[in-house]
């Protein structure tokens, strides 16, 4: 198995095999919340203005999304774990846009990969076990950073834990809560931020292996990429 980490946007276009497409703040988190809080689906959707216009298509849809981290207006939930988990959700279906995550995944689909994955540390033990039961010749695994502008600590790190677990090898960052309180997590202490990017959303995000399920884009006859919900 040949594995490679390919940042950014730039990665997501050369992904082979079966692509991971990494984003711990905030996106691929919170979709695995939301499918654990009981959601129908999640309809990952690149720009906030597709978002938009599906959303007046099927109003009956939740949007959830961000751009540089903060709520947008006419969305009805930002990108927020915890907030998520305030809301009635079972049974929902649930548009989603984000700056990095979306994008990526949405790009990753449109390239040479086999397979395309969401990638966080909630559920990071059972992409490895996925990754190890398909036994493909190539993984890709690509931390879209932030915003897709540059790479970030937690991107970077999940993507490095993720090997380790492939490889049965120690954990490279077994620190990694500590050090990313120091560095990209701070945001999330910043009393400006807590309507978009509350604390606890840094704790929900950096939870790790809580979830026994996997994400898998599938794009259906209509075009619409849902995600499908795999339990490992």
């Amino acid at each position: 198995m040949k594995i490679k980490i390919l940042p950014l946007l730039e990665g997501a276009v050369r992904a082979e095999g079966i692509a991971v497409v990494i984003d711990v703040f905030r996106a691929f988190s919170l979709e695995c919340y939301l499918y654990h809080l009981g959601v129908k689906e999640v309809i990952p959707v690149a720009s906030l203005e597709n978002a938009l216009r599906l959303k007046r298509q099927h109003p009956d849809f939740l949007l959830f999304g961000e751009k540089m981290g903060l709520n947008q207006q006419g969305f009805d939930f930002g990108n927020s774990p915890f907030y998520a988990q305030q809301a009635e959700l079972k049974g929902k279906s649930i548009i989603h846009s984000t700056s990095s995550g979306t994008r990526g995944l949405l790009t990753a689909l449109a390239s040479q990969a086999e397979i395309v994955i969401t990638g966080s540390y909630v559920n990071a033990a059972a992409i490895a076990r996925y990754i190890l039961d398909q036994q493909p010749e190539k993984v890709t695994l690509i931390p879209m950073g932030w915003a897709c502008e540059y790479v970030t600590q937690e991107d970077q790190f999940c993507a490095e834990y993720i090997i380790s677990l492939l490889k049965s090898e120690p954990d490279p960052h077994p620190d990694y809560m500590i050090e990313l309180y120091e560095t990209d997590g701070k945001r999330f202490f910043n009393p400006e931020n807590q309507q978009s990017m509350p604390i606890a959303d840094f704790f929900l995000c950096l939870q790790r292996n809580i979830f026994d399920f996997i994400l898998k884009a599938e794009q259906d006859k209509t075009g619409i990429v849902k995600l499908q919900k795999i339990d490992i």
